[in-house]
């Protein structure tokens, strides 16, 4: 019998200060990339693969999200928040959010960053199911390095480990692509739930996960795009090619 789908956390509470002007109004997650909101691009992909049972986190403008699902005419994703901003009065970094959000999540789950345009990936069971029978804290797809990020973040080793390399490694990094599969265990250091608001980064969690050989990763070659800047956005909704 396969697996139930798994919940899916959707990363919607940073500032976005490269996006200002554009993020002095809007959060960064309902910038419109060819019509339509980065996170809808992800709820979207999301419920094609049978997943529809969301975690967001919010901290900057994070009602707007709210009102944003609330306001649809088709039947929106089932979705709990995790209002940073709201209890402790802004965001907690990446693994801070993901620790304050724990309790809404299961043992195993999807995590992706709001403001990444990625049209084409393909959320499966299948990649769930390999995932929960394995070992690892983390699964990771990685992406060719964008100009903006030369060198990379992490290796991938030739029998799919994710590897914490130097940055002057003579051995190929790639990007993460924020996009990832999650146990809960690799949060087990921080207090379950976050109660105190701590804030803290995901990468020195990943990278001493990486140094136990816990986590593995593979390469993703379709388009993605770390809708980082207004210039980035305006090269996405200039572009020819729909999706």
């Amino acid at each position: 019998m396969p697996s139930a789908p798994i919940k899916a956390m959707i990363m919607a509470a940073g500032r976005g200060e490269r996006m200002r002007p554009l993020t002095d109004n809007t959060p960064k997650p309902l910038l419109k990339v060819r019509g339509k909101p980065l996170i809808d691009w992800h709820a979207e992909a999301l419920a094609r693969g049978g997943f529809t049972d969301l975690v967001v986190n919010t901290a900057w403008l994070g009602e707007q999200i709210e009102n944003h699902f609330g306001q649809q005419s088709q039947t929106p994703p089932s979705i709990a928040y995790s209002r940073e901003g709201l209890d402790f009065g802004g965001a907690l970094e990446t693994a801070g959010g993901i620790a304050r959000a724990l309790p809404l999540l299961g043992d195993v789950f999807w995590l992706l960053a709001g403001d990444v345009f990625v049209p084409g990936f393909e959320f499966t069971q299948a990649a769930v199911d390999r995932f929960a029978a394995g070992g690892k804290l983390a699964h990771l797809w990685l992406v060719p390095n964008p100009a903006h990020n030369p060198k990379g973040d992490f290796g991938l080793g030739a029998d799919g480990l994710a590897l914490n390399l130097p940055k002057d490694s003579a051995e190929p990094r790639f990007t993460y692509s924020t996009i990832g599969l999650y146990r809960r265990e690799l949060f087990e250091a921080m207090p379950f739930g976050n109660p105190q608001g701590l804030k803290a980064p995901l990468a020195p969690l990943l990278r001493a996960a990486m140094d136990n050989g816990r986590v593995s990763a593979q390469l993703y070659p379709g388009p993605w795009t770390d809708v980082g800047t207004p210039a980035r956005l305006d090269e996405l909704n200039q572009a020819s090619t729909t999706y």
